[in-house]
């Protein structure tokens, strides 16, 4: 079975003084910089998702910003797929289903930002399109929120949805145990 990387939304905004800075957004970024060097090694198939913001009242992700330029640690080279995106959903009004389609791809390893967001809602819709699905848990971040007076710490949301996509959508697994896997 062939599997490619899918690297959701690693872009600058999610970084210190981007416009939605995300806790834990560079050691996750380095982290899927080791997964992108491993499978280019192994020449495997990588695709870039680029979120661009067509929502009315975005404050991030918004056209012509830099903002919506990829970070340094995963930036694409010029042979390699990049899929922009306007939905948390990296499949949803994309070619991503027609391109794996194309390589054959069957299995998927997922990272990227945010965990609650735009990696549950990739790993969710990959699932019910009958792929199998790795997260590297360390390649993903996210932000600290807010539920009915509660402060819910980044940490905790991450860890609660990497659980739930852990039960049933995707294997959960750290960034060196995915890059183990490839180098047998």
């Amino acid at each position: 079975m062939n599997t490619a990387l899918i690297i959701v939304d690693i872009q600058k905004d999610y970084f210190p003084e981007g416009r939605m800075e995300l806790v834990g957004a560079t050691p996750a970024s380095e982290a899927a910089n080791r997964l992108l060097a491993a499978f280019r090694k192994k020449d495997l198939f990588t695709v870039h998702i680029q979120h661009i913001s067509n929502r009315e009242g975005a404050t991030f992700f918004l056209p012509n910003t830099d903002g919506i330029d990829f970070h340094a640690n995963v930036r694409p080279l010029p042979d390699e797929t990049v899929i922009q995106k306007h939905y948390p959903n990296s499949f949803k009004a994309t070619e991503l289903r027609s391109t794996l389609e194309k390589e054959n791809i069957g299995q998927l390893v997922i990272c990227g930002m945010m965990s609650h967001m735009c990696i549950d809602a990739t790993v969710r819709a990959a699932f019910d399109m009958g792929y199998q699905c790795i997260v590297a848990h360390d390649a993903c971040a996210t932000r600290n929120l807010a539920f009915s007076g509660v402060d819910i710490p980044a940490e905790h949301v991450h860890g609660a949805f990497m659980a739930a996509l852990g039960s049933v959508y995707a294997k959960i697994m750290k960034t060196d145990e995915v890059i183990d896997m490839f180098q047998r």
